[in-house]
């Protein structure tokens, strides 16, 4: 039945589309010269609404699509030209209505001065891509821009600089187009300043190959656009900052860019001790994470974003811990000719992290629940080098290369103290710990893709072929000396002393074409094919010390080999018609894993095969209202840590263990993505739904000993179901001044927890609403408030006693005022609200900024500012995580309040002043 009403509605919107016209025609003024730019409007006789409208390109050309057969108003507006307005009816059978050349006549008059504002619309929806006119969203004065970012509807900036746009992670963020630092969004969101932007467009970037050849892979990055103001794209801008505060914080940053129509340079560096990273530390998250698992790591967590299993794990916290910082740059873009042009950029930063935190977590278990409480003092330095390339070359008018390579090397030390305790459900001491754990090591990674695109000379056929390579290389070693105090039964004492080292090394190469056949009538069929073959071998040791004397421990040591590789072919048409396109296909993949565990002589040998389904449908009922439907399939496969049966009680309380009878799990998507927005009123509204379906998921089964140490493997389940849905509606109150953004958003997973061999349903809840109100007043006060609630439940099938039901609020304003003509007040303030309605545990934590600058030099180039950061002197950061089987929440150290007298200078910004535009979202004209 859901079939039938699925075809049924497909019919329908192409029986539809097929009684549509286009309007297409050609501005020119008296002299016959062409108008760029022009507003196209065409309105409903009736009641002159507005049905559609369009801008003319640079010739003055202009063309309306997927308009219904019927009569309309045709209305063109243009500054210093008298309007134009036509009625227009279709002729029977007309599919195009060409106005040919529409020619405006100057309106002469004698004007001594008149301003002529006009609002520029704050939000625009061109298709798949969602625009914001940076000027309609005030920040203060040298404001960065994801403070620009923070503002905008259905954007959401966490405190850590994750960017999500729509529900959906941002994944990458350019600047005019190319590639800024590489795919690292925070250093471009936190080193420009936001009054270079001019626009903000954020949509789903598909790959090179389907960007060439027509044909959507699925492959797709949530990518944020900076499309800068003209006058930074034609000479040099950015911002100089040092400041000096109580307690010796220090804060220095520079930014120099130098834009020019075919050349893009950047010079970046930083240096603080406030918790400030102008980058992303993933790199360094990974490395510290591994290094605790790997010398006797806490707990055990397989979620994540994307996962299908479990919620997302930091539900509402702060940078933890103190941080030094030191980083810096250069980002080099340029178009030697028009035939090739260069991306490449070099970034270094350095990471002194001191962390103390405590850790409060329920394991629910049908026998009861264990409680697991954890107090840990670390200190991890870190560096990291990261270099980007990416050279595209066109050969001649039907062929073209592209490059692309990355190279990084990354180097951390980690130190760890902590002591631990279990409880039992009777609140009784099961065992103690108390552990000291190093790690130091290394990691190197480079890839390389090249890209060959040929187009033939028959329109539409098209062949691209890619090969890939990657090599990456990972050495650690670490110690451990742990005391473990088990009551369980006869109470004991076990002194573990142990040295571990571990080699790893992998590399993976592969490649893949695709051929596209145009069929007529713009039809097209696309064959595609990849192959990739992935070898890792890992060598870890384990020793046991006693005294001098190093005992090698087999059973926790290992080396590992594996191969995997597939081979994927598959097969897809698609339809394109003005006002939609469809595609349908579906591909064959063949797995097979090769494994050796040599110091265990046993071997694993899978093979897999899966028929993966594919169809999407897009269609634009105008240029402002876009849907996109679409039906995917996956297969994800076991990883090798998983796959390995080798025993790690490198923490012996939390024992971890690999399954060789794992299976792929079989993921199919379906999504709902709509788009709409009003150019006469600038209300907005998007949204989407989607839902994954996995069979033979894959989680994490864990089972308790007698003493309460914790056993985990990965195992098989039946199934598991993630329902996400998200939704923004924006609009203006133009009377008072004011904007509004309402966001709504939910998320349910289903899924099968297995705890001490018995599985059960688990059912997991999130809801939260956000909304926003900003007002200007002219250029001298601004205000921002805000709300963000989220409600988290988890409901477990076993024991109705253990739901858990948690609510995260944050609550937020901000507000500028300048005064005297160069002076200005700040004040930011977020207050935090943490509950648990099944612990009745709550805390509030308000963190409170204040500033006052004053504007000193040409053009208030130069801002000398006094601040004080968390005024509260709030010192404690808090996090809470829910998963498939345990609540947990953390409390962390926090930077407490500090002064600071700073002085930032913005380069060339007189010579800019000029050009400025008063109010941001204005459009000013003096006669």
């Amino acid at each position: 039945m859901r079939l039938f009403f699925s075809v049924s509605f497909l019919l329908l919107t192409l029986a539809a589309a097929g009684q549509r016209i286009a309007i297409t025609g050609q501005l020119r003024d008296s002299a016959h010269a062409p108008l760029p730019s022009a507003t196209v409007l065409v309105l409903n006789p009736a009641d002159s609404s507005l049905v559609n409208f369009g801008l003319t390109n640079g010739q003055g050309v202009f063309e309306i699509k997927n308009l219904v057969r019927q009569e309309y108003l045709f209305r063109v507006t243009y500054v210093g030209m008298f309007p134009v307005m036509r009625k227009i009816s279709p002729a029977p059978g007309q599919t195009v209505v060409d106005l040919g050349i529409v020619a405006l006549d100057p309106e002469y008059r004698q004007l001594d001065e008149v301003t002529v504002e006009a609002e520029r619309a704050p939000v625009t929806i061109k298709k798949d891509t969602i625009e914001f006119n940076a000027g309609s969203f005030k920040t203060r004065e040298n404001a960065v821009v994801e403070d620009l970012l923070k503002k905008l509807p259905g954007v959401e900036v966490d405190n850590d600089g994750t960017i999500r746009a729509q529900g959906e992670q941002v994944r990458r963020v350019m600047v005019d187009g190319k590639e800024f630092f590489g795919n690292d969004p925070k250093i471009a969101t936190r080193n420009l300043p936001a009054d270079a932007v001019d626009k903000v467009q954020v949509f789903d970037k598909k790959s090179d190959q389907a960007a060439f050849s027509g044909i959507d892979d699925g492959q797709r990055e949530k990518t944020i656009n900076l499309s800068l103001k003209e006058e930074k794209r034609n000479g040099a801008f950015g911002t100089l900052q040092g400041g000096y505060g109580s307690d010796d914080r220090y804060q220095l940053r520079g930014s120099v860019n130098r834009f020019k129509k075919d050349q893009q340079v950047s010079f970046l560096g930083m240096a603080n001790n406030t918790n400030e990273q102008g980058f992303g530390i993933d790199d360094y998250m990974s490395f510290t994470g591994g290094a605790r698992r790997m010398a006797g790591g806490g707990r055990f967590r397989i979620s994540s974003d994307d996962n299908t299993t479990g919620m997302p794990l930091n539900l509402g916290g702060r940078n933890s811990g103190l941080m030094n910082t030191y980083a810096g740059g250069v980002n080099f873009s340029n178009d030697f000719n028009k035939n090739t042009t260069l991306q490449s950029s070099y970034f270094y930063n350095g990471l002194d992290h001191d962390l103390r935190e405590t850790t409060e977590r329920i394991n629910f278990r049908p026998a009861g629940d264990l409680r697991f409480n954890q107090d840990s003092r670390q200190n991890n330095i870190n560096q990291n080098h990261r270099l980007n390339a990416v050279l595209d070359h066109r050969i001649d008018s039907a062929n073209s290369l592209k490059l692309t390579s990355t190279l990084a090397y990354n180097q951390t030390d980690a130190h760890e103290v902590s002591s631990s305790e279990s409880l039992s459900p009777g609140g009784e001491q099961e065992n103690v710990s108390a552990r000291t754990t190093t790690s130091a090591g290394a990691s190197s990674a480079f890839s390389s893709t090249l890209l060959w695109r040929h187009r033939f000379n028959k329109k539409g056929r098209t062949l691209s072929a890619t090969v890939q390579f990657e090599k990456k290389d990972n050495d650690r070693d670490g110690t451990q000396d742990a005391t473990t105090t088990y009551y369980t039964g006869t109470p004991h004492t076990v002194d573990l002393v142990q040295s571990n080292s571990q080699a790893t090394d992998n590399m993976r190469y592969g490649g893949s074409f695709s051929y596209t056949e145009p069929l007529g009538n713009r039809k097209y069929l696309e064959a595609n094919y990849t192959f990739s073959r992935n070898l890792n071998d890992v060598n870890r040791s384990v020793y046991d010390m006693s005294g001098d004397e190093a005992i090698f421990n087999e059973d926790l040591s290992n080396r590992y080999s594996s191969d995997y590789q597939y081979h994927r072919a598959g097969l897809n048409f698609r339809l394109n018609r003005s006002s939609y396109n469809v595609t349908v296909g579906g591909s064959v993949q063949q797995t097979t894993l090769e494994g050796e565990l040599k110091l265990h002589d046993a071997t694993i040998s899978n093979a897999y095969r899966n028929i993966l389904p594919v169809a999407r449908f897009n269609y634009d009922f105008s240029d402002t209202r876009h849907l996109e439907f679409s039906y995917e399939t996956s297969v994800e496969e076991p990883t090798i840590e998983q796959l390995q049966p080798v025993v790690d009680n490198s923490d012996p309380l939390n024992i971890s263990v690999g399954n060789p009878d794992l299976r792929p799990a079989y993921n199919q998507r379906w999504r709902l993505h709509f788009t709409t927005f009003n150019p006469l009123n600038f209300v907005s509204f998007f949204s989407f739904i989607d839902a994954t379906y996995t069979m033979n998921a894959i989680t994490t089964a864990q089972e308790f000993t007698d003493q309460e140490e914790r056993i985990s493997m990965p195992v098989n389940v039946d199934n598991n179901m993630r329902l996400r849905a998200d939704a923004t509606f924006s609009f203006p109150v133009r009377k008072i001044g004011s904007r509004f953004s309402i966001s709504l958003n939910g998320t349910q997973v289903r899924g099968v927890n297995v705890i001490d061999a018995l599985e059960t349903d688990i059912v997991q809840n999130a809801f939260s609403g956000r909304i926003r109100y900003d007002f200007r007043y002219q250029e001298i006060f601004d205000l921002s408030v805000g709300a963000n609630v989220s409600r988290q439940s988890t409901q477990y099938e076993f024991n109705n006693d253990a739901d858990q039901l948690y609510f995260n609020k944050t609550f937020t304003a901000e507000g500028n005022l300048t005064f005297l003509k160069n002076y200005q007040l700040n004040s930011s303030l977020e207050y935090l609200i943490y509950e648990n309605k099944t612990t009745d545990y709550s805390q509030s934590i308000p963190f409170w900024n204040v500033s006052l600058s004053r504007f000193i030099l040409k053009a208030r180039s130069g801002e000398i500012r006094f601040s004080v950061n968390n005024l509260l002197d709030q010192r404690a950061g808090v996090s809470q995580a829910a998963d498939i089987n345990y609540f947990e929440r953390q409390t962390a150290n926090s930077l407490g309040r500090y002064y600071m007298v700073s002085f930032i200078y913005a380069l060339n910004k007189q010579l800019n002043a000029a050009r400025m535009r008063p109010g941001g979202g204005m459009i000013r004209i003096i006669r």
